[in-house]
C-alpha cells in the first residue's frame, strides 16, 4: 500500500536527518505546548533561542502563569504576533488555576485552550500523550501535495478537511508521534518550498510531482493578501535624560507594548515641522523652555499583512513639560530597557544609543 511505503520511508528518514531540538527530547506537555506555541510562523532557528529563555525563566507552566504579562511580553519581545503571547499568558494562568497544573491530555480537550488550534492541538496530543492524530502544517500541506500530486488550492475552503483525511490514512499504526514529527521535518529539510533536494529524496522514485516537475507549482496557493502601506511618525522625546512613552492600549498586534507619541499619515511622509505642528504632538512641546530637534531616521519594518514605513523624529526638551492628561510618562534609559516594545523601536532604541 503506498501509504505504508510514505510513512516506512519518512520514519526512516527522520531516524538519519532529525535535528536534535529540546522540545523532541520530552513528552512534557508544557514544553512542546510552548515550542508549539513559538514555532507558528516563526523559524526554528529563530524561536529556539527564545524557547530556551523563556524555560529557564518559567520552569513551569504554573510560573508563567504567575508572571505580569508585561514582563511575558518583554521576553517575546522580536519574535512578533505578540497576540501569540497574550493567548500563551491566558492559557498558562487556565491550567495553573483552573486545571491545578495539568494540561488535557487529548485533542478535543487541547484545542479548546484559547490559542490552541488544530494544528497544535494535535502536535500536543501526538507528541506528549501519544494519541494517533494527524498534524497539518504549511509543511505536511506541502509534502503532502508534491507526493501525491494534488492540485487543490490549500487556502481554500475544503483544503484542510481532504489534506486531513489523506494525512489520516498517512498515519501508521504504530510510532504515529515520530511519524508527525518526521513528514513536518522532511518538509522543512527536505522537501523545502524552493530548492527541494529531489535527486536525493528517498520518495523521488513515487513522488508525482517529481515524475511530472511539478515541484515549483505544488502546493497550489491562489490566495493572495493584499498587503498595505502605512506612514507612521514617532516623536521621540526626550527630556532630562528620559523618554516619553505609554502602553498601547485596545486591540490590535502592539497591545500591552510601549511605543512612542505616534501619528499616521496616509501615503507619505511628513516633512519635520509638519509632525511638530501636529495637533496630537503640539501639546507636548507647548509647556517647554525649548525645543531642539536631535535627528530624523527612517526605518523600514515588513509585517505578514503591512510595511510600516516608520519615520523617528528625536526631539529634546528643556525645563518640566506639563504633560496633557493621558497614559503617557517619561522613563529613564533602565526603565525604558526593561519595557516591552515593537521590535522597530527597540532596534531604533539600539541605534541611538552612544
Amino acid at each position: 500500500m503506498k501509504e505504508t511505503i510514505f510513512a516506512a520511508a519518512l520514519l526512516a528518514w527522520y531516524k538519519k536527518n532529525a535535528r536534535d531540538l529540546p522540545w523532541r527530547n520530552t513528552q512534557n506537555p508544557y514544553y512542546i505546548w510552548l515550542s508549539e506555541v513559538m514555532l507558528q510562523q516563526t523559524r526554528v532557528v529563530q524561536g529556539l533561542p527564545y524557547f530556551l529563555r523563556f524555560v529557564e525563566a518559567y520552569p513551569t507552566v504554573t510560573d508563567m502563569a504567575a508572571a505580569a504579562e508585561r514582563d511575558i511580553l518583554r521576553l517575546w519581545q522580536g519574535l512578533g504576533y505578540y497576540s501569540r503571547a497574550r493567548n500563551m499568558h491566558a492559557t498558562a494562568q487556565y491550567i495553573a488555576y483552573e486545571l491545578g497544573g495539568n494540561f488535557p491530555n487529548n485533542y478535543k480537550q487541547l484545542i479548546g485552550l484559547k490559542g490552541v488550534g488544530s494544528y497544535t492541538a494535535a502536535a500536543i496530543a501526538s507528541f506528549a500523550f501519544g494519541e494517533k492524530v494527524a498534524v497539518l502544517d504549511g509543511n505536511v500541506y506541502r509534502v503532502l501535495a508534491r507526493y501525491w500530486g494534488i492540485d487543490t488550492d490549500i487556502a481554500s475552503p475544503k483544503a484542510g478537511k481532504e489534506f486531513g483525511a489523506l494525512a489520516a490514512q498517512c498515519l501508521p499504526d504504530t510510532q504515529t508521534d515520530l511519524y508527525n514529527q518526521a513528514i513536518m521535518e522532511f518538509g522543512a529539510l527536505q522537501c523545502t518550498p524552493a530548492a527541494p533536494q529531489c535527486i536525493f529524496c528517498p520518495l523521488n522514485d513515487t513522488c508525482i510531482a517529481f515524475a511530472t516537475g511539478q515541484q515549483s507549482v505544488l502546493p497550489i496557493k491562489i490566495k493572495k493578501t493584499k498587503v498595505k502601506n502605512r506612514f507612521l511618525h514617532y516623536v521621540v522625546l526626550e527630556q532630562n535624560g528620559e523618554l516619553l512613552l505609554r502602553e498601547r492600549r485596545g486591540k490590535g498586534i502592539w497591545q500591552g507594548l510601549y511605543e512612542f507619541l505616534c501619528v499616521e499619515s496616509e501615503n507619505e511622509f511628513w516633512e519635520v515641522e509638519d509632525i511638530l505642528q501636529n495637533p496630537t504632538v503640539k501639546p507636548y512641546l507647548e509647556n517647554t523652555d525649548s525645543v531642539q530637534i536631535i535627528d530624523v531616521q527612517d526605518f523600514k519594518h515588513a509585517l505578514t499583512h503591512q510595511i510600516l514605513q516608520v519615520r523617528f523624529v528625536r526631539v529634546r526638551v528643556s525645563g518640566d513639560t506639563i504633560l496633557p492628561q493621558d497614559d503617557f510618562a517619561f522613563y529613564t534609559p533602565a526603565q525604558v530597557a526593561d519595557l516591552p516594545k515593537p521590535i522597530l523601536i527597540a532596534n531604533y532604541l539600539e541605534k541611538i544609543q552612544p
